[in-house]
């Protein structure tokens, strides 16, 4: 009897150890998923960006290939000063050369090919002139037939309000 009493107030000097260890114990697992739940949730935001921005460049990329076809087809004609309502520009003058660069300007024309979750891509097509005045053609005697083409540079935008916008632009070369 003597061994079933000290069995008895072994256990009631316990006093609920394995209660606060098993709730450590708990505590640190939570803390753990709560880790793993925030760094999936920051890895599932950081891919949903980039696909916003691939699809985005593809997006621009399409409205870059559509001005470049325009200018292919056929000579268009620029107005004398300004853009007009089919996104073609002006000579860009000195006091306001980066026009793409102005959230006030107007000037943008719509592309065709829409992706549906961001909307149409727009585009402008700048006169950018002909003739040697471009970097390295004046060095040149005789003077490269290249550098007598006129010379256009467009710039395409694709973009939806909180989400990733991407601009490219190119030189393209008449011919």
């Amino acid at each position: 009897m003597n061994g079933f009493h000290s069995s008895r107030a072994s256990r009631g000097a316990q006093g609920g150890a394995t209660l606060v260890v098993v709730l450590v114990l708990l505590l640190v697992m939570t803390l753990l998923g709560l880790a793993s739940l925030r760094s999936t949730v920051l890895e599932e935001r950081m891919s949903s960006n980039l696909l916003d921005r691939s699809i985005g460049f593809q997006s621009a990329e399409a409205a870059l290939r559509e001005a470049e076809v325009i200018l292919a087809a056929a000579a268009p004609v620029f107005p004398p000063a300004g853009c007009d309502a089919n996104g073609l520009c002006a000579r860009p003058v000195a006091t306001d050369p980066e026009r793409w660069l102005d959230t006030a300007f107007a000037g943008w024309r719509n592309g065709t090919v829409v992706e549906p979750s961001i909307g149409p891509p727009q585009f402008i097509v700048e006169d950018m002139g002909q003739g040697p005045n471009w970097p390295l053609c004046d060095a040149e005697v005789p003077i490269n037939p290249n550098c007598l083409k006129p010379r256009y540079r467009v710039t395409a935008r694709s973009s939806q309000a909180g989400r990733a916008m991407v601009m490219l632009q190119t030189t393209y070369s008449g011919i």
